[in-house]
């Protein structure tokens, strides 16, 4: 079987192209998914033939645990569920890779030569840093941990030193082969993943997990090496680098530097604007379902922008049924789509997706942000941080320069939330108070459904 080994490796790995070839758009999304499916697959049941007999029943009993566990956390997750879910598959895989650095460490009888022993430290510590960040982020998304980042003049010099001791341990074991300084490292760069991640808010999440995305596939990489496996090699070499060019492509769009996001110092700034229970009194108009269905009933174009909080009320299909009744009275209905909405990479277009929602109505920011002025009613649900006027018009704020979707331009905007309280970044929004804007408050499903009733 070795001597056929690679030629099933190489399979596996064209597999996996294909496959991020067609999760890079909604429509072959499946279709990639599958074919990641079956290279991994395939992956799994070279590996396994490949492995010792001594090995084999520990493997097929991991196997066996860990394909279990993963089933039964997706038939159960939530979709507003999905980004702390993802970002602790991260963590798995950074804890996976230090392990297995760890255990070649202390293997006895090998010998790793320099080339291995650089492999071992860059895996290691890659895949320390991905564990404790990715499971901060899992606490912050899963608001287990406040959302509000950590400040301070002494984090950015910590982060520093941190880095530069753990490198200095890293070269000590370089050199001599030394186990107590690859664990000193090892510890180190778990302190170092905390504090990567401590320092970002909230409303940066989507890149943060898209970044330790990026994270855990070098981490796989780099102890591919250790195990010689090509396909580790090839498989963490491809999340590696997508996650990394997703990351640019959402820095990108919210104007923001990657270095930043590497090193933790995004959604540092002052809080923009009175928060909600800051005493400050502002005037706004709310209204009721029937107002709502009644002034989209009588336009002649509608965007709808999806938010968190869409996700939440799980009103995806309510609104899609709602959609269509307008789009039977002949008004024009389009949704638009923030890079960073919701709490991770492409949140949104997943949740329209499984609503069914029409992949042409669907719109990025840039494709739409020039038809927000002769748009006669935008509707907004959930969202907040990404339609925030701050984000142009306030330099104190921690979104200025942050592009976003300009709700504030269309003619009527209509806002569907619980109450008044801030969004995930903890910053009140100016769109709010407009005379053209109207509150709708209450449950999304339960608004979306009301508003459905009004138009019959």
């Amino acid at each position: 079987m070795s001597q056929y080994a690679d030629w099933f490796y190489l399979i596996a790995a064209i597999l996996f192209i294909l496959a991020l070839r067609g999760l890079s758009s909604p429509l072959g999304a499946r279709q990639g998914n599958l074919y990641g499916m079956i290279g991994m697959a395939i992956s799994i049941v070279i590996t396994y033939l490949m492995t010792p007999n001594a090995a084999n029943f520990l493997l097929f009993g991991a196997l066996i645990a860990g394909g279990a566990i993963g089933a039964y956390r997706a038939k159960t997750v939530e979709m507003t569920q999905m980004p702390e879910t993802v970002a602790m598959m991260h963590s798995l895989v950074g804890l996976a890779a230090v392990l297995i650095a760890v255990a070649a460490i202390f293997h006895e009888g090998v010998q790793h030569d320099g080339i291995h022993r650089f492999e071992l430290f860059l895996g290691c510590f890659i895949g320390a840093i991905t564990f404790t960040a990715s499971v901060v982020a899992y606490l912050k998304l899963a608001g287990k941990a406040g959302s509000k980042p950590l400040k301070g003049n002494w984090v950015k010099p910590l982060q520093a030193g941190l880095a530069l001791v753990m490198i200095g341990f890293g070269t000590h074991y370089f050199i001599t082969e030394n186990i107590t300084s690859f664990l000193a490292m090892t510890a180190v760069a778990l302190v170092l993943g905390y504090f990567l991640i401590a320092p970002i808010g909230g409303g940066d999440m989507p890149v943060v997990v898209s970044m330790l995305n990026s994270y855990s596939g070098w981490a796989a990489a780099g102890i591919g090496f250790t195990l010689n496996n090509s396909v580790l090699i090839i498989c963490g070499s491809l999340v590696g680098s997508s996650g990394a060019i997703l990351s640019y492509i959402m820095c990108k769009a919210m104007n923001r530097s990657l270095l930043n996001v590497i090193f933790g110092g995004m959604g540092t700034g002052a809080e923009a604007g009175p928060a909600a229970g800051s005493g400050v009194q502002k005037n706004y108009k709310s209204g009721s379902p029937d107002d709502a269905a009644f002034l989209m009933s009588n336009a002649d174009s509608v965007v709808i922008v999806p938010g968190y909080g869409l996700a939440v009320a799980r009103a995806q299909h309510a609104l899609q049924e709602f959609a269509s009744l307008l789009a039977e009275k002949g008004v024009k209905v389009r949704y638009a789509i923030h890079p960073v909405a919701g709490r991770m990479p492409g949140h949104m277009n997943v949740l329209l997706a499984e609503a069914e929602v029409p992949y042409e109505n669907v719109l990025e920011m840039e494709e739409i942000n020039s038809d927000f002025a002769t748009t006669d009613v935008v509707l907004i649900i959930g969202a907040n941080d990404v339609v925030n006027p701050a984000a142009k018009n306030d330099p104190a704020s921690p979104i200025y320069g942050m592009p976003i979707l300009e709700a504030n331009k269309a003619r009527t905007i209509l806002v569907v939330k619980r109450s008044m309280a801030t969004g995930y970044a903890g910053l009140d929004n100016d769109l709010f108070y407009m005379d053209k804007s109207m509150m709708i408050f209450g449950d999304a499903k339960k608004v979306v459904e009301d508003m459905i009733k009004g138009l019959h």
